[in-house]
């Protein structure tokens, strides 16, 4: 029974990765009074580099959403080295620039300096332990490499929780968009890095055993 749900519970997590990764397409289908841009000023909307750096964020991070999750299966990184190695290049490399885009576009967001301070940290985080795991998979430090990318999914994550927990913010806030906003600025990564550390925690106290 425990591995039945713990098999369910992948699959609605693939699931969730899956569907808000592709969620940046509706930001080209439907017109630009759509998502969080109905909170931005005209003016920040017309900025040519503010836009360049939105739709880097959300495009590139919506991929390395996409692709992150296939890659913590032991069974197929065990047996598709080369693969895992290709899709792992390639989430570092839109991680990277949708880190960095993401740290720029989180000095314009709504709600003032909570906020700010809020998805300007997540990014930094995301940045951070995506080149760690980088870093230490070149070194050959394997375990390292995996707590790494435990940490960086687990930001990447936020993506998911933020449209989890919005709504609900808003509901209990009876409406009202910034104070939800600033709230889920940090609950939608704190919370995920406290799992992440367990997680890693776990992972080290049974390397240590063996």
């Amino acid at each position: 029974m425990k591995a039945i749900f713990k098999k369910f519970g992948w699959w609605i997590f693939a699931f969730l990765c899956t569907i808000i990764g592709l969620y940046p397409a509706l930001y080209f289908i439907l017109d630009r009074n759509f998502g969080l841009l109905q909170s931005k000023t005209e003016e920040l909307l017309l900025n040519p580099i503010w836009n360049a750096a939105f739709y880097t964020h959300i495009i590139l991070g919506g991929l390395s959403l996409l692709i992150g999750w296939t890659q913590f299966p032991k069974a197929f990184r065990d047996k598709n080295r080369k693969i895992h190695k290709k899709i792992g290049m390639a989430y570092v490399t839109f991680a990277f620039f949708s880190s960095l885009a993401g740290i720029y576009i989180g000095l314009y967001a709504t709600g003032g300096i909570v906020s700010i301070m809020g998805f300007v940290f997540l990014g930094i985080i995301w940045l951070f332990t995506t080149m760690m795991g980088w870093v230490t998979a070149k070194r050959l430090n394997f375990d390292a490499h995996e707590d790494w990318m435990i940490y960086s999914y687990a930001a990447c994550f936020a993506a998911v929780t933020l449209r989890i927990w919005l709504p609900i913010l808003i509901t209990l806030h009876q409406g009202e968009f910034i104070p939800a906003y600033r709230m889920v600025a940090w609950l939608c990564w704190v919370p995920n890095m406290v799992v992440a550390f367990w997680l890693v925690r776990k992972r080290q106290v049974l390397r240590q055993s063996y």
